[in-house]
């Protein structure tokens, strides 16, 4: 089975043993007999006589495993360890390979036209580099991209009479993504087109507010709780603009974040083993002494 993580996981050779990655010598030709053979796997997996686990994947089955996988690369891009980082990278891609593989059982497009498609489409949106364009800057570069995506939408779009009139600047974003990256592409997308505060400290006067606003609504809790959730999630999203503007991605943050707080909470735990207790018997304060001295171990590093 290909994806099963309980399985992949299993069979992953030790850090120490990993064979670091090295692209000296590859041609072209020894990069596409590779891709072949990945392509032929996946092929034999689904093929009668297969794997019955990989055969009984659809695409709806599969979306965890991809949201998984994407999460593992940054894990490994943050790791620095380029072994891990190629690995998982891999991973990923025998998903991009898994749905294209379903897709040409069904006949309706294969691997081929997904490496076609996005070729194409990198030669067409970067016409500053294969064609006459000109874009000086980064900024330049995507408000092309904005504009030639619309220009995209507008020649696939058939007229139908339930369709909204006329297209949005804020075409083209999933809402299947994360709410953190919507929030963060929708105020991208605004902000390309001049919807946005003119520097930092609008941000911060609307964090203020919206955190009073929260505030006001806590009082009349009981009336209107549906109040709450809207106040809150204003405070996301202005959270989401301030990331934007200081150049940081708010999903990753908080990941990171996340992370740091488990590391934290962990050392809480190791603690409170030490006095040969758990944390649900040390008192309120000595918690709060444990999380200070948790934070004092894990910016030093690693406890030996």
């Amino acid at each position: 089975m290909s994806t099963r993580k309980s399985r992949r996981k299993s069979i992953k050779p030790r850090k120490s043993s990993r064979r670091k990655p090295s692209s000296k010598g590859k041609s072209s030709s020894n990069i596409g007999r590779e891709f072949e053979r990945l392509v032929g796997v996946m092929a034999r997996l689904r093929a009668p006589g297969g794997c019955p686990w990989d055969r009984e994947q659809t695409h709806a089955t599969l979306r965890t495993y991809l949201i998984e996988e994407a999460y593992e690369v940054l894990d490994a891009l943050d790791s620095t360890d380029d072994a891990k980082f190629a690995e998982e990278l891999g991973d990923l891609l025998l998903q991009v390979l898994f749905h294209a593989q379903i897709a040409r059982e069904e006949k309706r497009f294969d691997v081929s036209d997904v490496i076609r498609e996005i070729h194409d489409k990198m030669v067409r949106r970067h016409p500053h580099v294969f064609g006459s364009s000109s874009a000086k800057t980064a900024a330049d570069v995507l408000r092309n991209w904005e504009i030639i995506k619309k220009q995209e939408r507008a020649a696939k779009s058939a007229p139908s009479a339930t369709a909204p009139k006329g297209d949005s600047h804020l075409d083209g974003v999933p809402r299947t993504l994360p709410a953190l990256l919507e929030a963060l592409q929708l105020t991208r997308k605004a902000a390309r087109i001049g919807f946005d505060w003119p520097n930092i400290d609008g941000i911060f006067a609307k964090l203020t507010e919206e955190t009073q606003e929260l505030q006001t609504a806590l009082i009349h809790s009981e009336k209107n709780p549906a109040r709450i959730e809207d106040e809150l999630g204003d405070i996301l999203f202005v959270a989401v603009n301030l990331a934007r503007f200081l150049h940081v991605d708010p999903e990753i943050a908080l990941k990171k974040t996340s992370a740091k707080f488990t590391r934290r909470f962990h050392l809480m735990e190791q603690f409170a083993r030490e006095q040969g207790a758990t944390l649900t018997q040390i008192p309120r304060d000595q918690l709060e002494a444990f999380w200070d001295r948790a934070k004092v171990h894990d910016a030093a590093g690693p406890l030996p």
